[in-house]
């Protein structure tokens, strides 16, 4: 974080001094987390489910917290107070702090000699945290750039990443997740972007919505909403629902996808057997300024040409050429774990971990993408948990990718625990039989079968949404890793 007195920070954030002189700077980083506290940063104490930051203050401020952000006024072993700022709220005035860290680094940054800071918010259903980091790797190459670490995408994460930025910083990119509605007004009221991406509108979260997909795309646009008034609006030309969203952008809009029209575009997509794409890159198709360059991406699965696109018209949009951004692409990585993670095992078996997060949508993009690994050589294994927060659709939405998995000839679906239930099923009505489709109950149970079963050159998907703990078991195929495809 930029450096602040502990009155500017009281000032930001509508907070009280207790135990601490207004004249101290605060100059580390700012955290939630006292194992993480460096000399002269802030801890954010913050009361979770399970574990109240309060009580570490003590351990913060011994390892060199100049001032806790805290409920009330704290103590030491001894009595003495700890360098504390008192606020009604701890969670809203963290998020107070870095909308007023962000003003003062605009006005830095516009300033002669400044960085030319610019912010780029990205949403959608899908797709969020692969875009993020494929734009952070963008940026990174043009100028110092600041990204969230995994899925910082929350009323937590978000303002913790924007703290994080200084006035050297010239791209600050945001994941912006929304479960409700509401959430990404929040979230454009600490950091209005000056580029926001949206990717797609899908079932994920459906059941905080309270409604169904219509209102997830209201919730959706309020990221352009939240726009600076000659802010840019990256929106996916090839779904209706983002399309819409033109409407409500201050100004400018550039649109990206394969279909026609679109301003960013994809032509003559190719997959090879690995379930890489290459593609040409076309910017301003049908217009004299048309140009194009060649894309290879490193990640695994077709879908992932979406997500490039909007990196892309992203970081053309915030200042990069054309040659940057497709020299960019083809060197990027998977930076996030658990996301299309291929590794090859010295046993012959190649496990695809794609085990952070699950909807309908990317559960489709990621069985598909097994099927192409495979081929007809391999055998294809699916390991599937349950997609969580789909509300009363849930079941409908499970029973799909079980007659999903029989039309793409999957090998052997391992589904795992009650809450996936529905997938066998449906993959029984499909037109299953025999032991090609197992119901399990728990991950550990699927451990077990899964070290009998497999065999020299399996392909293996494990996909679930993070919170079925299918993670677990990601990290258990992988843990012989030698050699990393991605």
């Amino acid at each position: 974080m930029i450096a602040l007195t502990a009155a500017e920070v009281a000032r930001a954030t509508g907070g009280t001094l207790h135990g601490i002189d207004e004249a101290t700077v605060v100059t580390g980083p700012v955290v939630t987390d006292s194992r993480q506290v460096e000399p002269g940063g802030l801890f954010v104490a913050l009361a979770g489910e399970h574990v109240d930051g309060h009580d570490f203050a003590p351990t913060a401020v011994q390892a060199g917290a100049a001032a806790v952000l805290a409920a009330r006024a704290l103590t030491a072993a001894d009595g003495t107070l700890l360098p504390t700022v008192v606020v009604p709220d701890v969670e809203v005035a963290l998020g107070e702090l870095a909308r007023d860290v962000l003003v003062r680094l605009r006005d830095a940054a516009a300033a002669p000699g400044g960085s030319g800071l610019r912010v780029v918010g990205v949403t959608g259903s899908v797709g969020k945290t692969t875009t993020k980091d494929l734009l952070a790797q963008l940026c990174g190459a043009a100028g110092p750039t600041v990204a969230p670490v995994r899925s910082f995408n929350n009323e937590i994460g978000l303002p913790l990443t924007v703290l994080r930025a200084d006035e050297s910083t010239r791209f600050l990119v945001l994941e912006m997740g929304a479960s409700g509605p509401g959430h990404l007004t929040y979230l454009t009221r600490i950091a209005p972007p000056d580029v926001a991406v949206v990717l797609v509108v899908g079932h994920a979260h459906l059941g905080g919505f309270g409604g169904g997909i219509d209102d997830v795309a209201r919730a959706k646009s309020e990221i352009v909403a939240g726009l600076l008034p000659d802010g840019v609006a990256v929106l996916n030309a090839d779904d209706p629902r983002v399309v819409a969203m033109a409407s409500l952008a201050p100004g400018e809009v550039v649109s990206f996808g394969q279909s026609q029209g679109a301003e960013v575009r994809a032509e003559r997509v190719v997959v090879d057997r690995a379930g890489r794409a290459r593609f040409t890159l076309v910017v301003g198709d049908g217009t004299p300024e048309r140009r194009e360059a060649d894309v290879a991406l490193r990640l695994v699965g077709e879908h992932h040409v979406h997500n490039a696109l909007a990196a892309a018209a992203a970081a053309l949009t915030a200042g990069l050429t054309l040659e940057e951004v497709a020299a960019g692409l083809s060197a990027a990585d998977a930076l996030s774990p658990h996301r299309m993670h291929v590794v090859d095992r010295p046993d012959g078996v190649t496990v695809v971990d794609d085990s952070y997060n699950a909807n309908p949508d990317s559960m489709r993009a990621a069985l598909k993408a097994l099927a192409v690994i495979a081929g007809r050589d391999r055998r294809s294994v699916a390991v599937l948990g349950e997609m969580l927060e789909l509300g009363e659709g849930a079941r409908e939405a499970h029973d799909a990718i079980g007659r999903l998995v029989v039309r793409l000839n999957i090998g052997l679906t391992v589904v795992v625990g009650e809450g996936a239930r529905a997938i066998r099923d449906g993959a029984n009505h499909e037109g299953s039989w025999g032991d090609e489709v197992v119901l399990v109950d728990d991950v550990e149970t699927a451990a077990a079968f899964l070290d009998e079963e497999l065999r020299a050159g399996d392909v293996v998907l494990v996909k679930s949404s993070y919170g079925a703990g299918l993670w677990r078991l990601g990290d258990r195929l992988t843990a012989t890793e030698q050699v990393s495809a991605s």
